[in-house]
C-alpha cells in the first residue's frame, strides 16, 4: 500500500489561519479518497508559515470494482417506463437481463464500475480541495482564476512505496504537481527532491525548517525558559502567543532583551499587552521585584552576530511603543488627579451603548441603582456598591484603554487606586466584567459581586426590553455568556436572592427610559421611587397595586406603558436563565429532568435554592430506594389520574385510617403521617437531604401496599378512601419535587 505526501507551498500563511487549515486539508483529502473507494491507515497534517502538509499512510493502490444490480420494470411495461430505466442505468435494452419474478418477468440491469488507480483519484480530490479550500480570506494574483490565502508557488504530491515515488498527475492554474520543495527562505532556499514523508521531514530539518508546529512551540518555550533562568527571571506563560509565534517562523531562534529602566514603573499588564499586541514578545518577570523587566522575541533565522542586530532593532521599536504607552499612562493619571474618576466617567454620556438603550452614561446610572439594591443580598454596603458602579467603566474614556481595549477594567483598578478610592471599589473596577468565560475566575468580594451582577442583569434586561434576544446560533450581544456569568456569580458565592425581583426592577428602568418622552417629570420621579420597592417585591399581583397607591402613580395609561408586558418579559428572561442553568449543571452530572422537577417548585428564581434541591434529588435518585419510590409514585399518580378522569372528581382529601382493612394499608397510613411530620419542617429549613431521606422511607410501605391491596374495591367507600390515600402519596412527594417530570 502506498503512502501519500502532499505539500502546498505558498507565501506566508497568517498564523491564526494555520490550525484550521491543517484540519481542513486533512478532512477534504481523507473524506474525498474514502468517498471514491480508497481506504487508509492513518493521516497527519502539519504547517509552517509557507506550507500546508498532509501525509496519508497505508492508502490502497486502487479503488475496488463495484457491481450493482438494479431491478427494473416488467417486460410488458409501457415503453416509456423501460426507456426511463435505460436512461437511469446508461445501458441499452439488449444489455438488460430478464428474470422471473412473483409478478412475471422483469428487467434487471447489472452495472459494473471498474476500479481506478489511487493516482487518478488523488489528483481529482486534491484539485477539488485546492480550488474549494475554505480560507476565511483568499486572494487572486496574476492572470489565473485560482484563489488562495497567499500566492501558491508549488504543489508537491507523490505516492511512494517500495518501488519508489510516483508524482500525482495534476495541474492547477498552470502549477504542475511535482516531487520537489524548498527549504528555509534565507538559510536554505535550494530545491529539495522528495521520495517520501520520512525523508521529506529529515531533509526539511536539514534545510532549517521545523515542520511540526508542536515541535516549534516546544523549542521556543525551552529556549525562552533557559535564557530567563540564566538571569534569575521567569517567562510569563501565554499559550495563545506561543502558538501564534510558532506559526510565524519556520526555524525559531529565541532571543532575550531587557526593558529600559524608564518603562519599568508602567503597570505590568500595560507592558505585557503592548509587547504582545505590537511586537509578539513574551514578557519576562523578575520574581524578586515582581516587575516585568525583560522580553523574549523569536527570530526566523540564525545570523552571524547571534541575533545582536535583530535584538537591537527590536529594542528600538519596543522603546518607541513603550514611550507611547508611558505617555498614555501619565496623561490618564493627570486627568484622574485633576477631575477624579467620576469626572472621567462623565464623558461616557457622549458614548452610545445602543441606539435604543441610550448612552454608556445612562447605562452606568442604571447599573449603579441596581447595584445599590443587590448589595444587601451579597453582603456589600449599598453606597459603596453604587460608587463602584459609577466609576467601574470610567477607564473606557482613558487613552490607555482606547489604545488597548483589552485592558478595560484592569486600568480602571489602577486609576481608582490613583484616585485613592476604597480598595473594594478599585477591585470592582477590575472584576465587574468577570466571569467572561466558563473557565474564568468568579469575583467573591461583595462589592465586586454586586456590580458584576448589576452589569450583566442590566445588559440582559435591556435587550429583552427591546426584544433583541438570542435566536438559534446567533447571539451578537453575548447574552448567553452574560446569563452564564450571572449563574456562576450567584452559585459560586451561594447568593440567596429572588432574581425575578431584580429583573423586574431593571425592566421597569428600561421601560421608563424607552417611554420617557411620553411621561412628565413627576411620573418619572414616582417610578424611580417605586423601583426600590419593586426590587424587594416584584411587579406581580396585589403588592404592586398597593405600591401604585402608595406612590400616587395615578396615570393608568402611563403605568400601562411602563409596566405593561413586564411580567411576561420577566418570565421569559427567567426561563432563559433556567435553560442556561440546565446547560451549566449538565456539565456537573445533573440530569435535565431532575432540574425540571425542582424548577417546577416555588422559588425557582432563587438559583442557589434550585441547585441545592437538584443536588439532593439527584443524589436520592441514584439510590435503590429512590429509583423504586419513583416507580411507586408514578404508579399511584397514574391510577389516581385515570380514576379522576373517569369519575370526574378530584380525590385530594378525606383519606381516613379507620377504613383501612389490611395491615399493609394501616402501615402506609402511619408511614405517611410520619413522613409529613418530617418533610414539611425539613423543606422549610431547606434540609433537603432529610426530606429525601423521609421520602425514601416510604418506599417499603408503598411497595407492600400495592402488593397487598386492590385499589378499585367493590365497596365504593373503601375505593374512595384508597384513592384519597394515593392522593396523599402524590402530594407528599410533590411537596419535595415535581416527580412527574422525572423520566423512566
Amino acid at each position: 500500500m502506498p503512502d501519500l505526501l502532499i505539500e502546498l507551498f505558498s507565501e506566508e500563511i497568517p498564523a491564526r489561519m494555520q490550525p484550521k487549515a491543517r484540519e481542513d486539508l486533512k478532512k477534504l483529502i481523507t473524506d474525498g479518497v474514502v468517498e471514491a473507494g480508497l481506504t487508509y491507515a492513518s493521516a497527519g497534517a502539519f504547517s509552517t508559515p509557507r506550507r500546508l502538509v498532509l501525509t496519508v499512510e497505508g492508502l490502497t493502490a486502487n479503488s475496488p470494482t463495484l457491481r450493482e444490480e438494479r431491478k427494473g420494470p416488467r417486460t410488458d411495461a409501457p415503453e416509456k417506463a423501460i426507456e426511463g430505466f435505460l436512461r437511469s442505468t446508461g445501458l441499452s435494452k439488449d444489455q438488460l437481463e430478464i428474470r422471473d419474478d412473483k409478478k412475471g418477468q422483469v428487467y434487471f440491469a447489472v452495472v459494473e464500475k471498474a476500479g481506478r488507480p489511487a493516482t487518478e483519484i488523488v489528483a481529482e480530490v486534491l484539485e477539488h480541495a485546492i480550488r474549494n479550500f475554505p480560507w476565511p480570506k483568499s486572494m487572486r494574483w496574476g492572470a489565473g482564476s485560482l484563489r488562495w490565502v497567499r500566492p501558491l508557488h508549488s504543489i508537491l504530491a507523490i505516492l511512494s512505496d517500495e518501488a519508489g515515488a510516483t508524482v500525482v498527475p495534476l495541474e492547477v492554474d498552470g502549477i504542475k504537481a511535482g516531487d520537489t520543495t524548498r527549504g528555509h527562505r534565507f538559510m536554505a532556499p535550494e530545491v529539495i527532491r522528495v521520495a517520501g514523508f520520512e525523508s521529506y521531514a529529515k531533509q526539511l530539518k536539514a534545510a532549517k525548517v521545523m515542520l511540526d508546529p508542536a515541535e516549534r512551540e516546544a523549542a521556543i518555550w525551552h529556549d525562552a525558559e533557559q535564557m530567563a533562568f540564566a538571569k534569575g527571571w521567569e517567562v510569563v506563560p501565554d499559550k495563545g502567543l506561543l502558538a501564534e509565534v510558532a506559526g510565524l517562523v519556520e526555524w525559531p531562534v529565541t532571543l532575550m532583551g531587557e526593558i529600559g529602566a524608564e518603562f519599568l514603573d508602567l503597570p505590568p499588564e500595560v507592558l505585557q499587552t503592548s509587547m504582545k499586541e505590537h511586537q509578539k514578545f513574551f514578557s519576562v518577570k523578575n520574581p524578586k521585584t515582581g516587575r516585568i523587566e525583560g522580553f523574549v522575541t523569536v527570530a526566523n533565522r540564525e545570523t552571524a552576530d547571534h541575533g545582536a542586530t535583530i535584538l537591537a532593532g527590536n529594542q528600538k521599536v519596543l522603546s518607541a511603543r513603550l514611550s507611547d504607552a508611558k505617555f498614555f499612562w501619565e496623561n490618564d493619571l493627570r486627568a484622574v488627579k485633576a477631575h477624579g474618576l467620576e469626572g472621567m466617567a462623565r464623558g461616557l454620556d457622549a458614548v452610545t451603548f445602543h441606539n435604543r438603550l441610550g448612552s454608556q452614561g445612562d447605562r452606568i446610572r442604571r447599573i449603579a441603582a441596581l447595584a445599590r439594591e443587590i448589595a444587601p443580598r451579597v453582603g456589600a454596603r449599598p453606597g459603596l456598591a453604587a460608587e463602584a458602579a459609577r466609576v467601574a467603566k470610567a477607564d473606557l474614556r482613558s487613552e490607555m484603554v482606547y489604545e488597548f481595549p483589552e485592558l478595560q477594567g484592569v486600568m480602571g483598578r489602577y486609576y481608582a487606586q490613583a484616585a485613592e478610592l476604597d480598595p473594594d471599589v478599585a477591585d470592582a473596577c477590575r472584576d465587574h466584567y468577570a466571569p467572561l468565560g466558563p473557565s474564568d475566575d468568579v469575583p467573591t468580594e461583595p462589592v465586586s459581586v454586586a456590580v458584576a451582577l448589576a452589569d450583566k442583569l442590566d445588559t440582559l434586561t435591556g435587550f429583552w426590553a427591546i426584544d433583541e434576544k438570542p435566536t438559534g446560533s446567533k447571539d451578537p450581544f453575548a447574552l448567553r455568556r452574560a446569563a452564564l456569568g450571572v449563574i456562576r456569580l450567584v452559585l459560586t458565592n451561594a447568593t440567596r436572592c429572588n432574581l425575578d425581583r431584580f429583573i423586574d426592577a431593571q425592566l421597569v428602568r428600561h421601560k421608563v427610559n424607552l417611554t420617557q418622552e411620553e411621561l412628565d417629570e413627576d411620573q418619572i420621579e414616582q417610578f424611580e421611587a417605586l423601583l426600590h420597592e419593586i426590587a424587594d417585591h416584584g411587579v406581580f399581583g396585589s403588592a404592586f397595586n398597593a405600591l401604585k397607591a402608595r406612590f400616587h402613580v395615578d396615570s393608568h395609561a402611563a403605568m400601562e406603558r411602563v409596566v405593561g408586558g413586564v411580567p411576561d418579559i420577566s418570565d421569559d428572561l427567567l426561563s432563559f436563565f433556567h435553560e442556561r442553568l440546565k446547560v451549566h449543571l449538565k456539565g456537573e452530572g445533573i440530569r435535565h429532568d431532575v432540574i425540571d422537577a425542582v424548577l417546577a417548585m416555588p422559588g425557582s428564581d432563587d438559583l442557589t435554592l434550585v441547585v441545592k434541591r437538584a443536588e439532593a434529588l439527584s443524589d436520592f435518585l441514584k439510590t435503590e430506594d429512590g429509583e423504586n419510590l419513583i416507580q411507586g409514585f408514578k404508579r399511584a399518580n397514574n391510577i389516581l389520574t385515570q380514576a379522576e378522569e373517569k369519575d370526574g372528581v378530584e380525590y385530594s382529601f378525606g383519606a381516613d385510617a379507620k377504613f383501612a382493612e389490611s395491615e399493609e394499608e394501616k402501615a402506609l397510613f402511619a408511614a405517611l403521617d410520619a413522613a409529613e411530620e418530617t418533610i414539611s419542617p425539613a423543606m422549610e429549613a431547606e434540609d433537603f437531604a432529610a426530606a429525601m431521606s423521609a421520602m425514601a422511607r416510604l418506599r417499603a410501605p408503598i411497595d407492600a401496599f400495592f402488593e397487598a391491596v386492590q385499589i378499585n374495591s367493590d365497596n365504593e367507600v373503601i375505593r374512595r378512601n384508597r384513592l384519597n390515600l394515593l392522593s396523599r402519596i402524590r402530594q407528599i412527594c410533590l411537596d419535595v419535587a415535581d416527580l412527574t417530570k422525572i423520566e423512566g
